[in-house]
């Protein structure tokens, strides 16, 4: 819509400002890593942060959540929401296809209620990379190095001032209430463009083909050998999904009271990975081994939700890659299936590349 400039002590009184009407959360530091959590300060804010170790998700998808609550007596029977005004500040690119497509999932069909309330109360403010935030990234191969919708805001370091792309009606409005920028001049968008050329050489492209390639490569991969090498090694863990910025899976359970008069309905995060995650009625387990299981996963990554939602479910962020105790990398295991295909030598398996 427009490119406005922020100073970097202005960003300061945006974000305490903004406090005064919104829940703000953004990348802290915490033990020598980084999580989103809320912004009580200005000084909390780490914008110039390498990589969280949960995806903001957390904040539209909930770990646990209650849905409901419930009366057995009277058959009363009371929604629950809980989705209070927030920014999500400091996204990285990757995050922000991530929310592209779960906004698409959970909009789709029956249309979850729960997310929809949190998604419409949240304004997205987002921020360039220009470095790679982890050996892992691979996020130039999948083409979310970048991103030019989803966002109510985005960022640009300039060193001493901020480029901010307003992407929204409502980050216009934010912006105006509660920050002091100005219009962009013609010197400010040339140093933009001296910013943005000057990123891409730093961020390798990791996969040895192109990404549209990918859902057919995993179309043709269903019956590869690597899948039971990793299912060999993988310790069914669910660390990859748990991190995953992209991954939606869920177990609903009903939670009574001792008098069985009482009770609430909770969502959880459940993990495709976790050994008991296909067992159904009768004992019977339809994805019984961790090789199906790691199969199952990245044809979701690689094919079922572009063919389902027209996005790729993986976004290059490397989080599954760093918290993989067995060493199974997304890079390692689409370069394989790729070399696997075409005949050549793959990379070793295991390594960061």
């Amino acid at each position: 819509m427009s490119l406005r400039v922020i100073s970097m002590d202005a960003m300061g009184r945006f974000v305490a400002s903004s406090r005064s009407e919104y829940r703000v959360v953004g990348p802290k530091p915490l033990h020598g890593q980084y999580i989103f959590g809320d912004v009580e300060s200005p000084d909390d804010l780490h914008l110039n942060y390498t990589q969280t170790v949960i995806p903001p998700k957390k904040y539209l998808f909930p770990q646990r959540e209650e849905l409901l609550r419930f009366k057995s007596g009277d058959g009363e029977i009371e929604p629950v929401f809980d989705a209070p005004p927030t920014i999500l500040l400091g996204l990285h690119t990757c995050d922000l296809h991530a929310i592209r497509l779960l906004d698409r999932v959970f909009s789709s069909g029956h249309v979850d209620q729960h997310y929809r309330r949190r998604r419409d109360n949240t304004l997205v403010i987002s921020i360039e990379c220009l470095r790679p935030c982890s050996r892992h990234s691979f996020c130039k191969s999948m083409g979310t190095l970048s991103a030019t919708d989803a966002f109510d805001l985005h960022l640009t370091d300039l060193g001493a001032e901020y480029t901010v792309d307003v992407g929204s009606e409502a980050g216009e409005a934010l912006l105006a209430k509660h920050a002091k920028t100005r219009r962009a001049t013609d010197d400010d968008y040339q140093r933009l463009n001296t910013a943005l050329a000057q990123k891409w050489p730093h961020f390798p492209y990791r996969l040895d083909f192109d990404v549209s390639e990918l859902p057919s490569l995993m179309r043709t991969s269903y019956n590869s050998p690597l899948w039971k090498d990793l299912g060999e090694r993988c310790l069914a863990c669910g660390s990859c999904t748990n991190v995953c910025p992209t991954c939606y899976c869920f177990n609903v359970q009903d939670e009574v009271d001792f008098a069985l008069s009482a009770g609430r309905r909770v969502r959880i995060w459940d993990s495709c990975q976790l050994d008991e995650f296909a067992t159904i009625a009768g004992g019977h387990n339809f994805r019984k081994t961790r090789a199906e299981r790691q199969r199952h996963r990245f044809l979701r990554k690689g094919q079922y939700q572009t063919d389902a939602f027209g996005l790729l479910g993986c976004v290059g962020c490397g989080r599954c890659a760093q918290a993989c105790l067995a060493h199974i990398t997304p890079v390692d295991t689409f370069n394989t299936l790729h070399h696997e295909r075409s005949g050549g030598a793959a990379r070793p398996k295991g390594g960061a590349a």
